[in-house]
């Protein structure tokens, strides 16, 4: 879905007033699928945050026309909506230091950055559950090969969902010993370990 917007949207030439603070000078040197695979894995997206994210892009587009998904805007505005569906969905998520490090931005462009996708949003950034579900069916019946199943009492599941809480990375590396002490935000105070991984991709933030 990302990449079909893309082609469709790096097609339209950029006229005044279209830049925005999502836009970078370049595309950035990692695919937009390998800087989604980064995301989800180091900064532990569930499948209601993707499917959030996904949900993210109808609002902004509908909200702020200037902006499009092009592979100028996908990884600001992955690392963007990424930041602000944990923060919304999850009772603990991670700092921006560690959302900033994993997207390969500086900590002071991420800020603006989420500042900027809060005010366009009008800072509505909680779907309802049953939106989450219409987007889940949406994604399943377009990509071939997957297929909604029900289970149990008319809850439903895809064979190719996004994959459970249970499947999901966190910054704990195998073989590391470095704490980042403290950069995991909980209502209940929790902590939670890093690798120590500093790699940053390139210029996601132009």
């Amino acid at each position: 879905m990302l990449m079909e917007l893309i082609r469709f949207n790096d097609d339209i030439p950029l006229g005044d007033g279209r830049l925005t603070r999502f836009h970078s000078r370049a595309p950035p040197g990692i695919s937009v699928r390998d800087y989604l695979q980064r995301l989800t894995t180091h900064a532990t997206l569930s499948p209601p945050i993707l499917l959030s994210m996904v949900y993210y892009i109808d609002r902004l587009c509908a909200l702020y026309p200037a902006f499009t998904i092009s592979s100028l805007t996908v990884h600001r505005f992955l690392i963007t909506s990424a930041t602000v569906a944990s923060k919304g969905l999850s009772d603990s998520f991670w700092t921006n230091t560690v959302y900033a490090r994993v997207g390969g931005v500086s900590m002071k462009e991420l800020a603006l950055l989420e500042l900027e996708f809060l005010w366009r949003v009008e800072w509505r950034i909680v779907p309802r559950p049953e939106m989450l579900e219409d987007y889940y069916r949406s994604l399943v019946e377009r990509s071939d090969g997957f297929e909604i199943e029900s289970v149990g009492s008319g809850s439903r599941s895809g064979s190719g969902s996004f994959g459970s809480e249970g499947d999901s990375m966190t910054l704990s590396g195998e073989g590391s010993s470095e704490k980042e002490s403290g950069e995991r935000m909980s209502v209940e105070g929790s902590e939670r370990s890093g690798d120590g991984d500093d790699q940053r991709m390139g210029e996601a933030g132009g």
